[in-house]
């Protein structure tokens, strides 16, 4: 396989008052195209900063982020910004679904920044529907929907451009456990079916089973390795 993320002694600092806090202390890190990656740790320990990271959301005080061949901590804020529009698909903890858009134009929005006809927009938008099981609720809005479905059409929303990598902060994380069972089990269809790279930050040590690589942050450093069978 070939690594999609490079990350090489990667540090990341924050200035509060006068104090410096170093969050992140000399990460090197390789992710391979095709990986489902779980990034777990204590609160604190640096999980979020790492992803945010590589999702090119944030940049390293030092160091150097490659993903899918681009030196994404040499860009600026405005490349930077399409450079995520073409190569990251979101998922988060709380949906972010808009309330007032029903859940095929939520999904559509992504494609509302790129220059597709509105058919090719609305084929894409059924085909991630589809995918994630909820072609039958194109029309509802979040209000009408699960937990469960409203995290679904969040990732539908987030494969609706083919992105190169998903980048999942807590997907179960507001989710009881059927719902966050049936979510993990999406991720790895992604993964396995779509051979979509996944990098997922969680708590849950369940949810971090549905992974193929399995990684510890503790005060801002790598502490182990652990890979498991596809």
């Amino acid at each position: 396989m070939t690594a999609l993320v490079t990350l090489r002694n990667v540090t990341k600092s924050y200035v509060r008052g006068k104090q410096k806090v170093e969050v992140l202390h000399g990460v090197d890190l390789n992710i391979e195209t095709g990986e489902f990656l779980a990034l777990m740790g204590p609160s604190g320990s640096g999980k979020t900063t790492l992803l945010n990271l590589v999702a090119g959301l944030d940049q390293p005080s030092s160091g150097e982020v490659l993903v899918a061949g681009d030196r994404i901590d040499q860009l600026s804020r405005g490349n930077l910004s399409d450079w995520r529009a073409r190569h990251i698909g979101f998922i988060f903890q709380f949906y972010n679904l808009l309330p007032v858009l029903t859940a095929e134009a939520n999904v559509e929005v992504p494609l509302l920044l790129t220059d597709l006809p509105k058919s090719e927009r609305r084929r894409r938008v059924q085909i991630a529907l589809e995918l994630v099981g909820l072609a039958d609720r194109a029309r509802h809005k979040p209000n009408e929907l699960s937990g469960g479905q409203q995290q679904r059409v969040a990732i539908a929303r987030a494969i609706v451009s083919d992105p190169t990598l998903l980048v999942c902060d807590e997907p179960t994380g507001d989710l009881d456990r059927q719902s966050a069972e049936e979510i993990m089990n999406l991720l790895k269809a992604l993964n396995q079916s779509h051979n979509k790279t996944i990098v997922m930050v969680t708590h849950d040590p369940r949810a971090a089973e549905y992974a193929t690589r399995e990684l510890h942050l503790d005060k801002g450093r790598l502490t182990n390795d652990a890979r498991r069978a596809a």
